[in-house]
């Protein structure tokens, strides 16, 4: 039987990747609160949410069609524990965000030739957490200089 290797160990993580849309959360109050209420994020359990603990790089992806706000990558933070059970039963990543100066759009992303190959872009309606590995956060942090605080 053959045995299958996971696309993400604690090893190749390199950011986790968090995924909001307009049409599930209010961007406009998330980003005018300047990301500090937020604390969690929902996440679906696998073998990656085993992998969460404190101080991992984390960016928050905006989703959706909203002009004021398209798709790519609109906060940095870093998660502040193990994922963990609210008391809504949800499974949740402790995060602490920060907006960027200016958001990395999906559209400069689709034409870089290593980032364009991220989770996010391939799978996008996958669920959260997607990731990062070490070479497409190294990129992303040197030809985005508002990223290179991760």
């Amino acid at each position: 039987m053959a045995t299958t290797t996971p696309a993400l160990t604690r090893e190749s993580l390199g950011a986790w990747l968090i995924k909001t849309s307009p049409g599930s959360t209010s961007v406009e109050d998330l980003l005018a609160g300047g990301l500090a209420a937020v604390t969690t994020r929902c996440v679906r359990r696998s073998y990656r949410t085993d992998l969460i603990e404190s101080d991992q790089p984390v960016l928050l992806w905006i989703s959706g069609r909203d002009r004021q706000h398209p798709p790519g990558i609109h906060a940095v933070g870093r998660t502040t524990g193990a994922a963990v059970v609210d008391r809504d039963g949800q499974l949740v990543m402790p995060v602490e965000l920060e907006p960027l100066s200016r958001p990395v759009p999906r559209a400069e992303l689709l034409a870089h030739p290593v980032l364009s190959q991220l989770e996010v872009l391939r799978m996008p309606a996958g669920s959260n957490p997607s990731f990062l590995t070490h070479r497409h956060l190294d990129e992303l942090r040197h030809g985005w200089p508002q990223a290179e605080a991760l």
